[in-house]
Formats: structure tokens, sequence, C-alpha cells
């Protein structure tokens, strides 16, 4: 059996710096779960991103199943961006 887990750091976590509801943190244990589980991040910040209206949605692969979805004021608003982490 596969899982997915979708974490949400707190808005002290010195790693991320990140509130609630600004990024998703995601980790799959499957390739079959990512298409979904990122689909589902993007969803989920895009109603905070229409209410700020000033920046986009930056997609970020940290490391082989281990992902970022977050608000990013350098994406341009209505745009999602997709990146892996160096």
């Amino acid at each position: 059996m596969s899982t997915a887990t979708m974490e949400r750091p707190t808005a002290s976590s010195p790693s991320y710096g990140s509130s609630d509801s600004r990024s998703i943190h995601l980790a799959f244990t499957s390739a079959d779960q990512i298409h979904d589980g990122l689909e589902s991040a993007v969803e989920a910040l895009i109603e905070t991103a229409a209410q700020e209206g000033t920046c986009g949605i930056r997609v970020t692969r940290i490391q082989p199943g281990r992902y970022t979805v977050a608000l990013d004021e350098s994406v341009p608003f209505g745009e999602t961006h997709e990146d892996i982490a160096a």
C-alpha cells in the first residue's frame, strides 16, 4: 500500500519560514501519487493567490518524492512555475 502526506509547517519553522496558507510540503511514496497530489496542492493555494492577486504558484521538486508548492511573488499572478531544487 502506498501513502502520500501533505505537511503544512507552522510559521515558526526555520527551514521553511512560511505560513500555513502560503506553502504546502508534500512527500510521496509512489510515483503514481505525484500528479494528483501536486494538483490538489496547487488547487488548495489558488484561492489564496486569487485573494492576494499579487503572486503565482511555484512547484519545487526538492528530491525524489518530496515537493513544495508555494505562493511566490516572483511568479506572475495567474501562473504556475515548476522548478527542481539543486
